[in-house]
């Protein structure tokens, strides 16, 4: 038998504990013998989690101001910073990139793979760091427009791409020119239970950083004076908190039993941004919980129109009042079961399977 390989996984950054951090723990359960690098690592975060009782080997920016708390700040460091890694050492590198991971260096026999979450949203889609996509100053395009022939360059040196969805995997092809397997990330959906009976309220799971379009969500529900929990924390939270109605309550961090008690009893579940594959969707799903989502990304992939979800096309206020109105309408005809069966497609034992097969391919022998 060939002896196993010395593997290293590698992440832009661990800043709080989200769909990206949820995949690597999975991960860490098909190779849990694999180092870990990142560039940012808020580690009081994850005390208790697969990651508490690891030796995370972290890149120098982990140690200058605003690291923790606003890491995109520091976006023009990082391609040199994970430059700084050497993992020439390693047979196996994984990266698991929406930025810079899929930069670091190798030796050339190694095997370098990207598990890409999406191209860096702010360089390809020039979306800007409020979630907007107006014009940015010229300082802030030469910026970005260095930034992509670094991330070209880069992206030449992976051996395959594994994308998150063929939404992503499209991304991967207009910014790098390269083909993608696509492989959705694994949701935990055995933990969640499915209430008959559904409350009153809404919900939404989110970092409340301005790409989720959270605000949207709050100014619908604020004119709508309907009640809607919002779950999660983040940067946002205090101009958020400041926009917000009486009937909109914030909840902050939650456990996760927490989580799944609210998710299996809310009347749906809403976001407003374009998710690169949305594992809350899927978690809501897999609750009971119907979806009401913007009409673009991963959603299109996970939520069945009409049968387990509503769609708005434009990322407003309006057009989310206008979906919450028609769910509203149609909301007799939602079947639990239809929600909890769609969700079953995206669990975690089918996520294992096929991303060992990615990331092993070759290996052997």
């Amino acid at each position: 038998m060939p002896p196993e390989p010395h593997v290293a996984f590698i992440t832009d950054a661990l800043p709080s504990i989200g769909g990206a951090e949820k995949v690597l723990f999975k991960a860490l359960e098909i190779l849990p013998a694999a180092d870990v690098f990142t560039l940012i690592y808020n580690r009081e975060v994850f005390v208790g989690t697969p990651l508490g009782t690891r030796c995370i080997k972290t890149s120098i920016l982990d140690r200058l101001p605003l690291a923790h708390a606003n890491h995109r700040l520091l976006l023009p460091l990082m391609p040199a910073a994970v430059r700084s890694f050497d993992l020439r050492a390693y047979d196996l590198v994984v990266s698991f990139s929406y930025a810079v991971a899929h930069g670091v260096r190798v030796r050339a026999s190694t095997r370098l793979v990207s598990y890409t979450y999406t191209p860096l949203r702010y360089a390809w889609d020039r979306l800007n760091l409020d979630g907007t996509r107006a014009p940015n100053y010229p300082i802030v395009d030469c910026l970005l427009a260095a930034f992509r022939e670094w991330d070209k360059r880069a992206a030449a040196r992976v051996d395959e791409f594994g994308s998150i969805s063929h939404h992503t995997a499209r991304r991967i092809q207009r910014a790098y020119g390269r083909e993608a397997r696509v492989i959705y990330p694994p949701v935990d959906v055995d933990r969640f239970r499915a209430e008959m009976r559904r409350g009153a309220y809404y919900v939404t799971v989110s970092r409340l950083v301005p790409h989720k379009r959270v605000d949207l969500i709050v100014e619908a529900f604020t004119a709508l004076k309907l009640p809607l929990l919002i779950i999660g924390e983040g940067p946002e939270l205090t101009r958020l908190e400041r926009r917000a109605g009486p009937n909109i309550k914030f909840t902050g961090y939650l456990p996760d039993p927490a989580v799944e008690d609210l998710l299996s009893r809310a009347r749906a579940f809403v976001t407003a941004c374009e998710e690169d594959f949305g594992i809350a969707i899927v978690e809501a799903q897999a609750a009971g919980c119907p979806v009401i989502s913007y009409r673009g990304g991963g959603a299109l992939e996970t939520v069945i129109e009409g049968s387990t979800g509503e769609f708005f096309s434009e990322q407003t206020p309006s057009n989310i009042i206008e979906a919450i109105k028609r769910f509203d309408a149609s909301s007799t005809s939602y079947r639990t079961q239809d929600h909890v069966k769609n969700a079953a497609r995206f669990g975690a034992a089918r996520f294992k399977k096929e991303f060992a097969e990615f990331v092993l391919a070759g290996m052997a022998g």
